[in-house]
């Protein structure tokens, strides 16, 4: 697979993996479940804005983006089935997310000022993100390969 078509395929799972997180977020939130934990109103306040919107933008900038170009990079050099590749690339996410955004939130390290279920919760959605992120890249993975066969 050429960079172009690899790098192409991150975003896309990325941009998958992120709308997936979100619909849970949102139930999450929904359903009163730690409100505390709200990386949207998080990612908007650190951003400067009122704006939830801008919020969301960085969120879906990070997800389809960011971690999906870094996955894309990634990938080969990670053990095992691509859904379990991905939950592993987003551990190193979380632990990013825990050591470096949640104390520029305020939220303290880990995330501990948000209570002590705030990793926890935190790193069961990313390894939901990082499964849907790699199961669905390495789909796209093997549909290119039986193309080009």
């Amino acid at each position: 697979m050429s960079n172009a078509e690899k790098y192409g395929k991150g975003p896309l799972a990325g941009l998958a993996a992120t709308v997936v997180l979100s619909a849970i977020m949102m139930m999450k939130q929904a359903m009163g479940l730690m409100p505390e934990l709200n990386p949207i109103a998080m990612i908007t306040k650190m951003s400067g804005s009122s704006t939830p919107l801008m919020g969301w933008m960085g969120h879906f900038v990070i997800g389809t983006v960011l971690w999906g170009l870094l996955y894309a990079a990634l990938d080969a050099k990670l053990a095992g089935p691509h859904w379990l590749r991905g939950a592993i690339f987003a551990t190193g996410a979380w632990f990013v997310m825990m050591v470096m955004l949640m104390p520029m939130a305020g939220a303290g390290l880990f995330g501990l000022g948000l209570g002590m279920m705030a990793p926890v919760a935190t790193l069961m959605l990313h390894w939901i993100y990082g499964s849907v992120l790699g199961g669905v890249y390495g789909a796209s993975t093997r549909r290119g390969q039986a193309v080009a066969a």
